[in-house]
């Protein structure tokens, strides 16, 4: 390297640190940290209650304030970016993402953090007016019936008279859409039904009480969807 392109790039070094002063680190930070506050309210709306989540959204702002901090830092030097990223690739996550919604939070988190350490947070304003939006649309069309409670249900009875099937069938009609008998097995005089169903029409505690109501000596009804989280 001659000396005009050390001095060039010495140059270019100083006027990228010029322009990343304190304040303008101070606002990149603070745009980010409110994009990861409004993500994290994002999931917790619409997300948390739908399965088994890691309560993962407790770590976005941390996250995007560590993402925009590095960016930052990349911008400033090349030779530290690249000491940066090697020192990121040793770094394993021991836990396994448990839902999809998860793994969309965190990609929004980078992506607005990325973008805040770059300042185009235009960007951030619309990527995050789009994906509210998405998330209002998909629960208004699941609340609206579009993705159905579809599953399966297992009922352990007395051995049922005719009585009591009719019984079962008129509860199961009521609340849900429609449904089949998979497979019964009884023994000890005791009976089991694995019942498939579509379109669950009320909660199951609900669904649960009707079937014992309806049918006296019920030992236990248990739901399965195949959606998790469909119950809400």
């Amino acid at each position: 390297m001659n000396h005009t392109s050390i001095l060039d790039a010495v140059q270019a070094y100083e006027d990228t640190a010029e322009f990343l002063s304190l304040g303008a680190f101070a606002t990149a930070l603070a745009v980010s940290l409110a994009a990861a506050l409004f993500t994290a309210a994002l999931y917790r709306l619409f997300c948390e209650s739908r399965g088994t989540g890691s309560q993962v959204y407790r770590a976005f702002p941390a996250l995007s304030l560590a993402i925009t901090t590095l960016f930052l830092c990349i911008q400033i030097s090349i030779p530290l970016s690249l000491g940066l990223l090697g020192s990121l690739s040793i770094i394993r996550f021991r836990t396994p993402v448990k839902e999809p919604e998860e793994v969309g939070s965190i990609m929004l988190v980078i992506a607005s953090s990325i973008a805040a350490a770059t300042f185009h947070f235009a960007f951030i304003a619309v990527m995050l007016a789009f994906a509210a939006a998405c998330a209002v649309a998909a629960d208004r069309l699941r609340l609206g019936g579009l993705f159905r409670k579809d599953g399966m249900i297992t009922v352990s009875m007395e051995d049922p008279l005719a009585g009591g099937m009719d019984a079962l069938e008129s509860v199961l009609a009521q609340n849900m859409d429609r449904h089949h008998v998979l497979s019964s097995s009884s023994q000890g005089g005791r009976t089991t039904l694995q019942i498939s169903f579509r379109g669950l029409k009320c909660d199951p505690c609900k669904l649960s009480a009707a079937i014992r109501a309806a049918i006296p000596g019920t030992d236990s009804v248990n739901a399965f969807l195949d959606r998790p989280g469909g119950f809400r």
